[in-house]
């Protein structure tokens, strides 16, 4: 007589077996049918690793010499372990690095636990270790304006240094004050951060750009500023081109213009945005990769763009409303983790056993008057079906409120992001400001383990400039610092996965100031 088999009455082995790949979230669910498969999932920890990686958005590591050494039992406390460090990381427990004088008025990075310095008025720059860890390969160097300006009449526009891949770039333009569109000329250098010799993974020395599009004869500019950022073998430069017409003193449009490099397998690219705006505010735009493979814009509305082919131009996928007006100064901030800049074999040599999921992290924007702090899921701008029909221009209403949580504060935003993670400077309407420790992974939300206060409902922003209200209800768990800051002695705020790192203007007896970094384990 034939007997159809049960799922229950199979070997608890097999039972785990073929639950482990279902998504972590189905894992769960399954788990709470009933008792019989509750207990399976307690006593298997296979299925337990799944669920604290897909909690927390992480993606495994395959690395054959790890799977074979380490067991799961370790690598499952070693995944709660990281929960419970950000919670009860002492604040107060600090080593401090002091900044060069030389570049208190410069653009400070952190990249791979190395310290990045950039000043573009007096072209230097300097990257050196933070306190490294004795098996950390390191990297220390200073460039002077030799090394910045690499011909005559160049201007340097923005120094990329990225420790990782052992890359610098750097930006510059061929000009002489204000000259026709045509006699401006942009590069790229590439080569070696520890000893700036050729780069063995390049596709040559230098990046050449193809420059902004044609305008008319009548059209005089002067390049105003620029960014360069990197991720992996992405390289994107964004410039702001201020033109004048000819008579005029005052400056009549802005354009922004941006280019896309695949640096290890071409020196040149048409993979190029841009646009022309009636005196719009340089600073009222910015950009960011999502992964190697999307590309994000900033300004009043959020465009991703898709840059898997190199050989064509962006394609916009989706844009995104923001409830906030054009000409608003905007910043967006999406670092990555050091690990998450790694390839496969990166992370097998670092023995990583997982590293961030680029799908699901945060997206920090700010803006500034009002001092707005938008925390965005990125799962959005991967999962576009859901706004089909909408792509054009999705309004806020219908992606924002359920995957963002937005703040107000007095003061500009100082705040660190990492994965699901943010740390952030805010003022509590009291003397000084303190940290907030935000955590945005589900896995969190859903069992805190009493390591903090789950905020699960709604919050509404009342913007009085605007006359309008900003409803957003993306769940967090928060732990509040008690340590104070006075409202200008805190300047930037860096997360990793090991450490925070505190940039603070401190006052000497002498009455001088005394920029430091205060370096906090997690």
């Amino acid at each position: 007589m034939y007997h159809k088999a049960n799922f229950l009455s199979l070997a608890e082995e097999l039972q785990s077996h073929i639950l482990s790949f279902l998504p972590w979230r189905d894992i769960i669910r399954c788990a709470s049918v009933c008792k019989a498969l509750h207990l399976m999932y307690i006593s298997s920890l296979e299925l337990q690793y799944i669920i604290e990686l897909g909690g927390q958005r992480l993606l495994p590591v395959l690395n054959i010499d790890l799977d074979n050494h380490t067991p799961m039992s370790k690598r499952l406390q070693l995944l709660r372990d990281r929960i419970r460090a950000w919670f009860r990381v002492d604040i107060n427990s600090v080593k401090t690095v002091s900044i060069p004088d030389q570049f208190y008025d410069g653009r400070l990075s952190l990249a791979d636990g190395h310290l990045c310095l950039y000043d573009r008025d007096e072209d230097l720059a300097r990257i050196f270790p933070i306190l490294p860890k004795p098996s950390k390969q390191t990297i220390e160097r200073d460039l002077s304006p030799q090394t910045l300006c690499l011909v005559p009449n160049s201007d340097s526009i923005d120094v990329l240094m990225d420790p990782t891949q052992n890359l610098i770039a750097i930006a510059y333009v061929i000009t002489e004050g204000i000259l026709q569109l045509d006699d401006v000329k942009f590069f790229i250098e590439l080569g070696t951060l520890d000893g700036g010799s050729a780069h063995p993974q390049a596709a040559g020395r230098t990046l050449f750009m193809s420059g902004p599009p044609q305008c008319t004869e009548s059209i005089r500019f002067q390049p105003n500023s620029g960014k360069l950022k990197g991720y992996r073998e992405r390289i994107a430069l964004w410039c702001s081109l201020r033109f004048d017409d000819v008579g005029r003193v005052t400056c009549s449009r802005t354009m922004w213009w941006l280019q896309i490099w695949d640096w290890q397998h071409s020196t040149t690219s048409i993979s190029t945005l841009s646009d022309t705006f009636n005196s719009l505010p340089d600073d009222s735009m910015d950009f960011c990769f999502l992964g190697r493979d999307r590309l994000l814009i900033a300004s009043y509305s959020l465009k991703v763009y898709s840059i898997e082919d190199m050989s064509q131009a962006p394609q916009l996928l989706a844009c995104f409303l923001l409830p906030v007006p054009p000409m608003m100064k905007i910043r967006c901030i999406f670092p990555m983790d050091d690990i998450g800049h790694s390839s496969q074999q990166q992370l097998q040599a670092r023995q990583a056993m997982w590293t961030l999921d680029p799908h699901h992290q945060l997206l920090s924007i700010l803006t500034f008057y009002p001092h707005l702090v938008f925390i965005i899921s990125t799962r959005i701008f991967f999962d576009l079906d859901v706004f089909e029909g909408m792509l054009p221009a999705i309004p806020w209403k219908y992606w924002g409120p359920q995957n963002a949580r937005v703040f107000y504060d007095q003061c500009p935003w100082v705040l660190g992001v990492s994965g699901n993670r943010v740390l952030l400077r805010a003022g509590d309407n009291v003397p000084g400001c303190r940290l907030h420790l935000l955590d945005f992974n589900p896995l969190a939300v859903k069992c805190r383990q009493g390591l903090g206060r789950v905020v699960k409902e709604p919050s509404t922003i009342k913007i009085s400039e605007w006359g309008e209200d900003i409803t957003t209800s993306l769940p967090y768990v928060e732990v509040v610092l008690d340590r104070r800051f006075g409202s200008c002695t805190l300047d930037e705020i860096w997360v990793d996965k090991d450490r925070i790192y505190l940039l603070k203007m401190t006052q000497e007896v002498n009455g001088t100031n005394q920029l430091e970094l205060e370096v906090i384990e997690i």
